[in-house]
């Protein structure tokens, strides 16, 4: 019995190895991505990103699907339930930033998903946005959090109005290229550090 669970064991390691070899393949450890030596600047939010509202969906107007309704939750990537129910919120590719419930919380959803009326859908402007440099914009976003409480609330008008910090490129505009490097660099080293433990394991 040990010695099957053993061998399960290292077939998973195995398919994992597999799995991500070719993706290490494709990341680069040679990026640059140090962080103290780009020059930042300060962007308002709106100045970034199309913001645009979710749409309420009363609990009584949901049907059981397999489209993700995206609520206020700072939990399973803002994920409250699958429903069938589709309206003009649906969207992918985009960043969903709470302005009640978990306010400023943000996820990344590549996949088609519909908003409610608490979350905002941010989408870049001036750049074709991907998941790393959504996933770079999400920190960023999050960093405002703490300034916002039940009495200063993070609505549409302060929204549009957050600045933000970004890195910027030659021409004082946003580094989108290093924002997504920096982002793919972080991921190389959490996917070589994993394997050197399970190899180790």
């Amino acid at each position: 019995m040990e010695d099957y669970i053993k061998q399960i064991e290292q077939k998973i390691i195995q398919d994992y190895l597999n799995y991500v070899a070719p993706r290490l393949k494709k990341k680069s450890a040679q990026i640059n991505v140090n962080l103290a030596e780009k020059r930042w600047k300060e962007f308002f939010i709106e100045d970034i990103f199309n913001i645009m509202p979710g749409k309420r969906l009363r609990k009584e107007d949901m049907k059981a699907g397999k489209i993700p309704f995206i609520g206020a939750s700072d939990t399973n990537n803002g994920i409250t339930t699958f429903v069938s129910t589709v309206n003009e919120s649906a969207d992918n590719n985009i960043l969903g930033v709470n302005y009640n419930g978990s306010i400023a919380e943000n996820f990344y959803h590549p996949y088609t998903c519909i908003f409610s009326d608490d979350v905002k859908r941010l989408k870049t402007k001036n750049h074709e946005g991907n998941k790393y440099i959504y996933l770079f914009m999400k920190c960023v976003i999050l960093s405002q959090k703490d300034k916002y409480t039940y009495g200063y609330k993070f609505n549409e008008t302060r929204m549009n109005r957050q600045i933000i910090l970004l890195p910027v490129d030659e021409n004082n505009e946003p580094d989108y290229v290093f924002m997504e490097n920096y982002i793919k660099r972080l991921e190389y080293d959490i996917l070589q550090n994993y394997v050197k433990y399970i190899q180790r394991s």
